[in-house]
């Protein structure tokens, strides 16, 4: 009798799950939302960076896998080739979404305080972390891909690698111009 890994079950598992759902029960579809959906949020938070639209986009992704989960082919584990549709939808709705305006950008500052903060440290910390985010976007894509996947998500660079369809060297490559990248940005406005 054949002992299995822990890693090489859980991937039978989900084979058998995926082959289920393909067979008509539905209802399994549900097993690998719940499994995967704060894995899923976290990649396309860093992404968009606003909570609703990540929900959103969040949904949609899961609505794709189900309705691409025939051409699930097992060459991947299930989650590399779903957090690769997650990254794809992500950037297919940053290339939708129309700018800000000033103004609302300006509204979103000038909210409320919360906490012991004062209305200054408030607006410093939101300018920090937009100042933040608008690094982030800034970087090519994939050292941008690479940067979340491995920050947001806290992937293993093999595991990044396989997401984006590179060596691990690329990867480690790909992190590090990120980081100096964001230090540039984030040092010379």
């Amino acid at each position: 009798m054949k002992f299995f890994s822990f890693p090489e079950f859980i991937s039978m598992q989900e084979t058998v799950l995926i082959q289920s759902i393909l067979d008509g029960h539905t209802a399994g579809f549900n097993v690998l939302v719940k499994k995967y959906e704060a894995s899923v949020f976290r990649i396309v938070m860093g992404y968009v960076h606003q909570k609703e639209d990540a929900e959103d986009i969040t949904q949609e992704v899961f609505v794709k896998v189900y309705q691409s989960l025939s051409s699930f082919q097992g060459r991947s584990s299930f989650s590399t080739w779903l957090f690769r549709i997650a990254v794809h939808v992500s950037l297919n709705a940053l290339q939708k979404r129309k700018r800000r305006t000033l103004w609302s950008m300006t509204a979103a500052l000038l909210q409320l305080p919360s906490g012991n903060k004062s209305p200054e440290q408030e607006l410093s910390e939101k300018a920090e972390k937009s100042q933040l985010r608008h690094a982030i976007d800034a970087l090519p894509e994939k050292q941008r891909m690479a940067f979340i996947l491995s920050r947001y998500e806290e992937l293993p660079q093999r595991e990044v690698a396989l997401i984006m369809d590179v060596s691990e060297g690329a990867v480690e490559q790909l992190l590090l111009r990120a980081k100096e990248n964001l230090k540039k940005k984030l040092h010379h406005p």
